[in-house]
């Protein structure tokens, strides 16, 4: 089964005893047992002191295993294996790393980074003076207050602007470039590292990641996703507009 395969499976399960048990809310969103049933426990704003909100399977910060008591810093190594996952929080934001994903953090500088190696990604962003860049091997992403959904391997990049601004550049030619701004994964795209028909941004699909993951990302560092919930977190996003 493909990672793609595993996630939709997955939230396919979570939909039905969601239907099942009565855990929707119409028009309003997601009741505590439904949040607590998705993730092990109700998403709240972490305390002082405390990074990780869950992990699991083999996980690895700065080359040592992640425990619920593991401290980020600013400028960690993160590193999922196979059966892999990370739920955490540094300053003002909070990640969501997937399987099979290796991410280095450069938050501590005067200009803010990281550079997702390879895996996938869902982050969410406090508002700076300054944007925060995504590397890739492939693209370079830039961010304001925004909520994305990246991945990343040698030959492309995925990025979904979920919300807010962003601003996408090719590696391998720096003045292809587009800015998104999105109320509701209005534009993924691809970046390429290699053009195809002379393009090196093209559009993509909603794919792997959910309003409620985006949600609970949120409710780490105190604030709320900027749209209303649908009942339905298995079709396709509703706009609000």
């Amino acid at each position: 089964m493909s990672g793609t395969d595993d996630f939709d499976a997955r939230r396919r399960l979570f939909l039905e005893r969601a239907l099942q048990y009565g855990w929707l809310v119409g028009g309003v969103g997601w009741i505590a047992p439904t949040q607590a049933q998705w993730f092990g426990s109700v998403p709240e704003a972490l305390p002082p002191g405390k990074s990780v909100f869950r992990v699991r399977g083999d996980v690895l910060i700065d080359g040592r295993p992640a425990t619920p008591d593991t401290i980020i810093g600013e400028d960690a190594r993160i590193e999922t294996g196979d059966d892999g996952e990370l739920i955490a929080a540094v300053g003002a934001d909070a990640f969501l790393v997937r399987r099979r994903t290796t991410a280095n953090l450069a938050l501590s500088g005067a200009k803010h980074a990281f550079r997702l190696v390879t895996g996938a990604m869902l982050s969410v962003f406090g508002r700076r003076r300054q944007p925060i860049e995504i590397h890739t091997p492939t693209a370079t992403i830039g961010i304001r207050g925004t909520g994305v959904y990246a991945t990343a391997d040698a030959e492309r990049t995925y990025l979904c602007t979920c919300y807010g601004t962003t601003d996408l550049s090719a590696v391998a030619r720096p003045d292809a470039r587009e800015r998104i701004t999105a109320r509701h994964h209005d534009a993924p795209r691809y970046i390429l590292g290699a053009a195809r028909d002379g393009q090196w941004i093209i559009p993509a699909a909603f794919i792997d990641h959910t309003d409620i993951e985006l949600r609970m990302l949120e409710a780490l560092v105190g604030r709320e996703v900027p749209f209303a919930l649908s009942d339905d977190p298995y079709t396709q996003p509703r706009r609000e507009y």
